[in-house]
């Protein structure tokens, strides 16, 4: 189309002010203008105003299709904005957009902090354990909150995870007439009358989030002893090698924990696991990380014919439990060229499985035997753990 039907305009707190001719022009022309209150009272809407619906959704806007319409978004609409909902909706012709300098931009500007060096959040629908992975000493950190409430909350966070001295610079209104910036430490937060659209800089003062090794404490999870505990863990998921962006399916997942961290690796994962009771401590670890758009857990047998048919394609699979001749084949059988497969086993017959399939499939074949030392009398020795075999093979 020569003439887009829409136009995905940014806009700041300067309203119709800071707007290009070019934008100011697509607002002319619109039949339809939609964006939150705030956005249809900065550009004056009236009748034309459309307030997104809640819970949010794109389908309003689509219902205009081919008539001229607005949509306007904070900032950068494809940073954290409308822009990347609409997108997967669009045909290359329907659309054009026009950015205004985003709230993390105008936020690192005040701070004076180098933009590329920062992590930068959207929680405005997300829990605070997003941030988890982000929070060593020294880090700076922007994040947009949902309302005025929000900061007060993330300070209370923080300091329950050990975090408060942690600087929390208040950013209100950016871009505006009406903005305003406020600091404090989260163990001293006593700000009031916030006002929305707000952005917090975080100074992080001691390492209070997650290590970027594989190999969480066992601790950190919720279980009932069926993990696969950190040392295994941390060489299970080098052997799956998770990428940004990939699938693990996490076949027999007990806890969820090889999931997890694949996720935090900045994968997706979807976990199986048949007993209810396990599902709940998926759910919670699920939570405990911060993990809901990112994972997903599905009450399910892992014998072969029961395997879900809807599944997302994966990237790997890993066979924590319940590994067996016909499921080991069912996947040869599903599963495309070039998934990795990982298979830990501890009983005698998950072993004589594993060597079977390693002779017949390649790969490699690990066995890990590993002791804690504990007292012994008046003294210390060793106790060793099962011995683990470990079998891993790109099909």
């Amino acid at each position: 189309m020569a003439d887009p039907w829409l136009s995905i305009i940014g806009l700041n707190e300067d309203g119709l002010a800071g707007l290009s001719s070019d934008s100011r022009a697509a607002l002319d022309r619109a039949e339809a203008i939609f964006g939150g209150p705030r956005h249809l009272e900065l550009v004056a809407a009236g009748a034309r105003g459309r307030p997104w619906p809640v819970p949010f959704s794109v389908d309003p806007v689509l219902e205009w299709r081919g008539r001229p319409v607005v949509v306007l978004a904070s900032g950068d609409p494809f940073w954290f904005g409308a822009g990347g909902s609409l997108l997967p909706h669009l045909a290359k012709g329907d659309w054009r957009s026009f950015p205004a300098p985003s709230t993390f931009a105008l936020a690192a500007n005040h701070l004076g902090w180098r933009l590329e060096s920062l992590r930068c959040f959207g929680l405005h629908a997300a829990p605070f354990e997003r941030l988890l992975p982000a929070l060593h000493r020294g880090a700076k950190v922007l994040c947009l909150l949902r309302d005025g409430q929000s900061p007060a909350e993330l300070a209370a966070w923080l300091c329950q995870r050990g975090g408060g001295e942690t600087r929390l610079h208040v950013l209100e209104r950016l871009g505006g007439p009406r903005q305003r910036c406020r600091s404090t430490k989260a163990d001293g937060f006593a700000l009031t009358d916030i006002t929305a659209p707000v952005t917090v800089g975080l100074e992080v003062a001691t390492a209070i989030g997650l290590p970027a090794t594989p190999g969480l404490p066992d601790d950190a999870f919720a279980h009932d002893g069926q993990i696969t505990k950190r040392p295994v863990r941390a060489l299970t998921l080098c052997a799956l090698s998770p990428r940004p962006e990939e699938v693990l399916w996490d076949i027999g997942a007990g806890s969820g924990s090889i999931s997890v961290e694949w996720c935090l690796a900045g994968g997706r994962a979807v976990a199986m696991e048949a007993k209810p009771a396990r599902v709940t401590n998926i759910r919670e670890n699920i939570a405990r990380f911060g993990l809901g758009q990112q994972m997903q857990v599905i009450c399910a047998e892992v014998a072969a014919p029961a395997l879900p048919a809807d599944l997302p394609p994966p990237d790997a699979v890993f066979i924590g439990g319940g590994g067996s001749e016909a499921l080991v084949q069912s996947l040869f059988d599903r599963l495309p060229t070039g998934t990795r497969l990982v298979m830990n086993g501890v009983t005698l017959e998950t072993e004589m499985l594993l060597a079977k399939w390693h002779a017949a499939k390649g790969g490699t074949l690990l066995r890990v035997e590993l002791a804690n030392a504990a007292p012994l009398g008046g003294m210390r020795g060793w106790v060793p753990a099962r011995p683990v075999v470990q079998w891993s093979v790109v099909l």
